[in-house]
Order: structure tokens, then sequence, then C-alpha cells
């Protein structure tokens, strides 16, 4: 009997499709500070290049190839000089090209509210691309790849996911933002935090590169600026009247529903890594 995942129940997609995507990027992350590279410039392509599509349905006209291109320079330029092979003057390469964005939208004959549609792309740029930049941030401290705080936060964040679907499925009453996101719950949200807390915990033992305090305190920031990144990911789409961010992850929808938590939690986990550790 053959096996077809889109026959399968939603929770059975979900658990397989969590299954091989963890592996997938547990075997990035643990390999190389290459393939680590090769795994953030690939998830922030496809997250950013999905938000702009998305974006499209709506009528409008971001720059999604070239903006897309963008992130994938900022990223790289991020990696190379946390890592010291370049230095930060380099940075300066990415102005030039944010002003190219000017420039394309003039040739833009068809688009006829090109000021809006700039501002889009630069959106997709500081909302997708710049927090997959930050991760580069925290994992090349010192120059040197650390593969811990970068999977630390990624189970931090998939904790408090796992926790708040099942809390919330089981024993979701209270509304937690009924205006944006009718099925989160103040249940499903502790059970989110009290998961990512035991996660926490553990990384507190076995992950020694911060102290446990120091973990708790990612963890919170995880859960908080996470559940915002949910609900500013659904209004987001409520904005344009659809359900998920796409089909690409079975059971999961899209790569911005799958990481839309780790976008807004990023500059802070990031700031708090820089002052506190």
């Amino acid at each position: 009997m053959k096996f077809r995942l889109s026959e399968r129940s939603n929770l059975e997609q979900r658990v397989v499709a969590a299954l091989i995507g963890f592996f997938v990027i547990l075997g990035l992350i643990l390999y190389s500070e290459a393939t680590f590279l090769l795994f953030v410039c690939i998830l922030c392509a496809l997250t950013q290049y999905e938000f702009y599509k998305l974006l499209g349905l709506d009528g409008n006209q971001p720059l999604t190839n070239y903006g897309t291109f963008c992130g994938i320079v900022l990223n790289l330029l991020t990696f190379f000089i946390e890592k010291g092979d370049l230095s930060g003057q380099y940075y300066f390469a990415i102005s030039p090209l944010l002003s190219l964005i000017f420039f394309i939208k003039l040739y833009k004959k068809k688009d006829i509210k090109p000021f809006m549609n700039i501002g889009f792309t630069f959106l997709g740029l500081i909302y997708v691309a710049l927090p997959f930049a930050l991760l580069s941030v925290i994992a090349m401290r010192g120059g040197t790849y650390n593969f811990q705080i970068v999977l630390g936060c990624l189970l931090l964040l998939w904790a408090s996911d796992i926790g708040g679907y099942f809390a919330g499925t089981k024993f979701g009453r209270r509304k937690l933002f009924e205006r944006v996101s009718p099925k989160k719950s103040w249940e499903g949200a502790i059970g989110g935090a009290v998961f990512a807390a035991l996660v926490a915990f553990l990384l507190g033992i076995f992950f020694t590169t911060y102290a446990a305090w120091q973990w708790y305190c990612i963890g919170a920031i995880l859960v908080i600026a996470g559940i915002y990144g949910d609900l500013v990911e659904s209004l987001f789409k409520r904005s344009i009247a659809i359900k998920d961010s796409g089909n690409s992850i079975p059971g999961h929808g899209g790569f911005l529903d799958r990481f839309d938590g780790l976008l807004l939690s990023m500059p802070f986990i990031a700031t708090f890594i820089k002052l506190f550790s």
C-alpha cells in the first residue's frame, strides 16, 4: 500500500512534515557553518518570495525577484562580516542595491502605485530578510560558528508551537485575540509557554554556551514575540483574505506560517544576546 501524505489527516501530515523538516534542518545546522549559511539563505529566499507572492494576490506589485535577491545578499554579507572574512564597511554595498529599487520602478509602466509597491518591497526585507540575517549575528559571535544558540532558538520556537497546538486543541476556551485569530486561545499560549520552559530547562543542562537563566529569557522572548508574530501574520493574511500563506509544508501551510514566530522574535533575541552575554 502506497503512503500518500495528502490523504492523511492534518495531524498526521503535521507530524510527518515536522519530523522530516527537523532532521533536514538539524543536519544543516550541525554539519558545518557552510551548511548553516545554506540553510539560512534558502529559508530566507523561500519565505521572502512567498511573502511577495502573497502581496501579489491582493493586486500589489512588489519587486519579488529583486527584493528576494537583496535579502540573500543581506544574509551573505552579515554572515561573512560577522565571521570576520569581510570588513563591516561592506555593509555599504546594501545601500546602492536598495536604491536601485527606485530606479527599477521607474521602468515599470504598468505599475499604477509604484511608491506603495516600493514600500512593500522594503517591507519584505525588514520583515523577513533582516530577522534571518540576525540568525548569523547570533551564530557567529566572536567570529566562530556556534550551533547551540541557533538550534536552541529553533527548539524553543518549536516547543512553543507544539505545546500551544495541543493545549489549544484540547483545552482552548478563552480567546486570546479573537479579532485577528479566532482559533488562538489563552490555554494554548500557556501550554506553549510551559513546554518552552521545559525545553529551556533542558538546554540549560546540555547546551553550556549560555547559562540556564539566559535560556529561560530567550524562551520567554520566543513565546511572547512568537505569539505576536503569529498574530501579525494572521492580520496580514486577513488583510488579503487567505487562510494559509501557502501549502509548501503539508499540514503546516507555507513558510511564513511555520516561521512567523521567529521573524518578530529574532530582533529581541539578538539584542538580548548582544547586551547580556
